[in-house]
C-alpha cells in the first residue's frame, strides 16, 4: 500500500510540474528573431570556426544580434557576405583576401644553420634555437601553417615551403595568425602589381646572400628602375604603391635575385623558375 501510495503521488507531482515549467517556458521565452535562420540558410555549413564563433550557427546569431559583420564568414568569401548583408540589409563591403607568402627560401635555396633535433613544429623551433635556417625571417618549413588551414589551401611541396591553392584559399589568415615569422600577407584577391617574395630585413648584402640566394639584398634597382616611382624602402624591404603601379614588370625584371613577382601570376610557377635560374 505505502509503495502505491508513492507511485501515485510521484505521478501527481510529476504532472504538477510539468505543467508549471510549461507554464514558465511559455511565460519566459525569449522569442527568437527569424532572421537568424534567415543568416543561417546562406552560410556555407562549414563549421570551421574562422570566423571566430564555434559554428554557423553562432555566427548567424551573433550577426542579428550585431555582435559582428556580415562579411566575416571565410569559408563563404564575398559571395556569401553578399548574400548574409542582404538578409541584414545592409551593405557588403569586404575585400576578398588570399594569402601570399613572402618567403622563397626552399631547401635548394635558404642555407639551413645545421641538424635540428626538437620538436617539428615552426614555432618550437623559433623558440628553442631561433629557427632553423640561417635567414632569421625565413619559413622554418615544418608546416604549422597548413595544420590550421581549414579548407585545404595549403600544403608543403618538396621544396619545403607551403603551396597556396588560390582555388581554396577564403582569406580567413589563420596562416598569417600561425606563422611565428610573420610570413603571410593578406592581399586582395584580385590586385595587381608587383610584390617582393622576401621578408629578411638584414640591411647587410652580404649577411642575406649567404643565408639566401633568392633573398632581397637591400640594392635598391627596383627603387630607381620604377618608372612610376612607386617602389620606396621601408624597414629593409621595398613597398609598392599599388595606386601607381601599372604592373609594368620592370622591377621584376630588373631585381638580380628574383626576389620580385607580379600578384596576378602564380606565384608557385615562379618559384620553379626562381630555383632554375639561380642555379643556373
Amino acid at each position: 500500500m505505502t509503495i502505491l501510495i508513492t507511485i501515485v503521488f510521484s505521478a501527481i507531482l510529476a504532472f504538477v510540474l510539468g505543467v508549471a515549467l510549461g507554464f514558465f517556458q511559455k511565460a519566459f521565452a525569449v522569442e527568437r528573431d527569424p532572421k537568424i535562420d534567415e543568416v543561417r540558410a546562406v552560410l556555407p555549413g562549414a563549421n570551421c570556426g574562422a570566423c571566430g564563433f564555434a559554428g554557423c550557427d553562432g555566427y548567424a546569431e551573433a550577426v542579428v544580434l550585431g555582435k559582428t559583420a556580415t562579411t566575416n564568414c571565410k569559408a563563404g568569401g564575398s559571395f556569401t557576405a553578399a548574400a548574409v548583408s542582404k538578409v541584414m540589409g545592409v551593405k557588403a563591403s569586404s575585400e576578398d583576401l588570399v594569402a601570399v607568402l613572402q618567403c622563397q627560401g626552399s631547401k635548394e635555396l635558404a642555407a639551413d644553420k645545421g641538424e635540428y633535433v626538437g620538436l617539428r613544429n615552426c614555432r618550437a623551433a623559433k623558440i628553442a634555437v631561433g629557427g632553423v635556417k640561417k635567414c632569421a625571417w625565413g619559413c622554418q618549413g615544418f608546416g604549422d601553417c597548413v595544420e590550421v588551414c581549414k579548407f585545404g589551401a595549403l600544403s608543403m611541396g618538396p621544396d619545403g615551403l607551403p603551396h597556396v591553392d588560390y582555388n581554396a584559399c577564403t582569406g580567413c589568415g589563420l596562416c598569417a595568425q600561425e606563422c611565428p615569422q610573420q610570413l603571410f600577407a593578406m592581399v586582395p584577391r584580385n590586385r595587381k602589381g608587383s610584390i617582393v617574395l622576401c621578408s629578411n630585413r638584414n640591411v647587410i648584402k652580404q649577411a642575406v646572400g649567404k643565408a639566401c640566394k633568392t633573398g632581397c639584398i637591400k640594392c635598391d634597382i627596383c627603387v630607381k628602375s620604377c618608372p612610376e616611382h612607386c617602389i620606396k624602402m621601408v624597414d629593409g624591404i621595398p613597398v609598392t604603391d599599388y595606386a601607381a603601379c601599372t604592373s609594368c614588370g620592370v622591377c621584376v625584371e630588373k631585381c638580380p635575385t628574383h626576389a620580385y613577382k607580379l600578384l596576378e601570376k602564380d606565384v608557385r610557377s615562379t618559384r620553379k623558375l626562381v630555383a632554375q635560374k639561380v642555379e643556373a
